[in-house]
């Protein structure tokens, strides 16, 4: 049995919060609390919350950390290069390949570095894939600097395009894609080319 997905969208940017459920033990964990504690809680209410996993320490999805793992006591995880640059607290390193367990089920976390040096995916296993800010429909997550663009297009060329095609990714904001949908558009992209200078809000087209 695979695990249910739960997508909340929070927030006034808004951003996409989710809760992945083990049925079979009433374990779930809570990926990126970025507000509405509330409305987060509420969906775990009478189950085991057996983690709190956070894809990258943008304030936009660590807003309602503190008030969700105070209400759980559930553990944080989150890789050390965002806890330092964000000066967050956490209690086990999410690392590359880590397997985290989730009840009788669980997660692969994939450091896919770019948006922020520790941004890390979660693999379900099962096709999907929970990416945070590493990519979006239409292009990569945002950059602020050239040499960050430089490793978020590592990171698509090494790593994301490399997944099959028929792989859904669940970002942190907006719409679920496909990567053979965005194949085409990324392999014109890279044929192409880019400036050395480029970062910013990129898109494939």
């Amino acid at each position: 049995m695979s695990l249910n997905l739960i997508t909340l969208t929070v927030g006034p940017w808004p951003m996409n919060a989710y809760i992945i459920v083990d049925e079979t033990t009433n374990t779930n964990a809570i990926i990126d609390p970025g507000t509405d504690a509330e409305e987060i809680l509420s969906q775990v209410e009478g189950t085991q919350v057996a983690a709190i996993l956070v894809t990258h320490g943008h304030a936009d999805h660590v807003g309602a950390l503190s008030e969700v793992k105070s209400s759980t006591n559930a553990p944080v995880y989150l890789n050390p290069l965002d806890a330092d640059k964000f000066k967050l607290d956490f209690d086990h390193p999410l690392q590359d390949n880590q397997v985290i367990p989730i009840g009788s089920q669980q997660l692969r976390a994939i450091h896919t570095p770019g948006h922020t040096p520790g941004l890390t995916c979660l693999d379900l296993g099962d096709g999907r894939i929970l990416v945070g800010d590493t990519i979006f429909v239409g292009g990569p997550g945002k950059t602020w600097s050239s040499d960050e663009f430089a490793t978020t297009m590592r990171t698509m060329q090494e790593i994301v395009f490399k997944w099959p095609d028929e792989t859904r990714f669940y970002p942190g904001h907006g719409p679920s894609g496909t990567i053979g949908a965005e194949r085409p558009a990324f392999e014109s992209f890279v044929a192409r080319g880019w400036s050395s200078k480029l970062y910013g809000d990129v898109t494939w087209e």
